[in-house]
């Protein structure tokens, strides 16, 4: 998406600047003028140009530095929900496993006593 808005930018002020020159030589050149009066105006419409180009080139760099500390600002804020995501995920994966841990020494020491208790009966029995 900011790829095309950049060539849409960038298309536009080509196409600008191309139409500033064509209409500022069509005009000097039609014009009743001298030689010494046109080179002036050539001039000072070759500045005005110069000038508006900068402006709009100072313009651009400006917007493309806005977009870049945007697009790091997002990227910092969604590190950080995923460092955080992931810490809660650990935690909850140890207690489990503990619960598991728990689970498992229950389950060991119920069938220790059975088999013990299986051993007794035999022992009574024999």
């Amino acid at each position: 998406m900011a790829h095309d808005e950049d060539g849409l930018t960038k298309g536009l002020l080509l196409g600008f600047i191309a139409g500033s020159v064509i209409g500022a030589v069509t005009a000097l050149l039609l014009a009743p003028k001298s030689g010494q009066e046109l080179r002036k105006d050539i001039k000072k419409k070759t500045d005005e140009l110069k000038e508006a180009t900068q402006t709009q080139l100072q313009q651009a760099r400006t917007k493309a530095a806005e977009l870049v500390n945007e697009g790091k600002k997002r990227s910092e804020e969604m590190i950080g929900q995923a460092k955080r995501k992931a810490g809660s995920l650990i935690s909850d994966a140890e207690k489990v496993l503990d619960q598991a841990k728990g689970e498992g020494s229950k389950l060991k020491a119920a069938v220790k006593a059975g088999t013990e208790a299986f051993k007794d009966e035999r022992s009574k029995t024999s």
